[in-house]
C-alpha cells in the first residue's frame, strides 16, 4: 500500500523527470544560493515614485475602493484620529487591538473615552485596530502580517477595520514589501499568514449587486503617520 509520503515523492520524481532535473549536490547548492540571494524582479515605473507621489497613489487607490484615508503628522495624533473617525461614523468608542508595542505606546490619554480591548477579535467586536507591516502604493494595498501583535482576526471579523500605516513602511511595489517582511521576521521565522487588503470587503457575485462586508469589514479606515 502506497503511503501519502510515498505518493508525494512519486509526484515530485515525475516533476523532476519532466524538467530534466536531478537531485545532485550541485543542484541543491544552486537552489540554496538562489534562496539566499533572490534575483531582483522587474519593477514597473509607477512603483518607483518619490514619497509625495507614493502617498498620493495610496490615497487615490484606497479612496477609490471606498476606504477612508486620514493623514496625521505624528504617532501621538493617532488616538485623536481614531476617536474622530468613530464619532463621524456613529460607532462606539471601543476598539479591539493586539499587543503591537507601537500601538500600545501611543498617547491614548488624549482620548480618555476610548476603550481598548486587547487580544484576538471576538464575535461582538465592532471595530478592530491594527498596524500594517507595509503598504504598497502602486495598488493601494495594505500588507498585514499575522501574530499576537496584530491578530489576523482583526482583519476580517469586526465590521470596521482601522489600520495604522507608518510612512516609513510605505513602499512603491510588492517586491519591496516582501523584502521588508523578510527583513523584519527573518527567512525562517515568517508569520503564519500575510494578508493583502485593498479596501473594504465587497462582492457582486450574486445578481451583479454590490454587497459590502460580504467576507470581511464593510468599512476600512487607513491612518497614515507622516513622521
Amino acid at each position: 500500500m502506497t503511503t501519502p509520503a510515498g505518493r508525494r515523492e512519486s509526484v515530485i520524481a515525475k516533476i523532476r523527470l519532466g524538467l530534466g532535473a536531478n537531485d545532485s549536490a550541485a543542484r541543491r547548492a544552486e537552489v540554496a544560493e538562489r534562496l539566499a540571494r533572490p534575483t531582483a524582479q522587474l519593477v514597473p515605473e509607477r512603483a518607483k515614485q518619490p514619497a509625495d507621489e507614493r502617498r498620493r497613489q495610496l490615497r487615490t487607490y484606497l479612496e477609490g475602493q471606498s476606504a477612508t484615508f486620514i493623514e496625521v503628522e505624528n504617532a501621538d495624533d493617532v488616538p485623536t484620529a481614531v476617536g474622530r473617525y468613530l464619532r463621524s461614523a456613529n460607532l462606539p468608542l471601543r476598539v479591539r487591538v493586539g499587543d503591537d508595542p507601537y500601538l500600545s505606546k501611543l498617547a491614548w490619554q488624549s482620548e480618555p473615552a476610548l476603550e481598548r480591548r486587547n487580544g484576538r477579535a471576538h464575535g461582538d467586536d465592532e471595530v478592530g485596530l491594527s498596524r500594517a507591516a507595509a503598504a504598497v502604493a502602486e495598488t493601494g494595498t495594505l500588507v498585514m502580517a499575522s501574530g499576537a501583535d496584530n491578530p489576523v482576526t482583526l482583519n476580517y471579523l469586526p465590521e470596521t477595520h482601522i489600520v495604522v500605516v507608518e510612512e516609513g513602511s510605505l513602499v512603491g511595489g510588492y517586491e519591496e514589501a516582501w523584502e521588508r517582511i523578510r527583513a523584519r521576521f527573518g527567512r525562517r521565522a515568517m508569520p503564519r499568514t500575510v494578508n493583502f487588503v485593498s479596501g473594504p470587503s465587497r462582492t457582486a457575485d450574486i445578481g451583479g449587486q454590490l454587497v459590502m462586508g460580504a467576507h470581511g469589514p464593510r468599512r476600512l479606515c487607513v491612518i497614515l503617520v507622516r513622521s
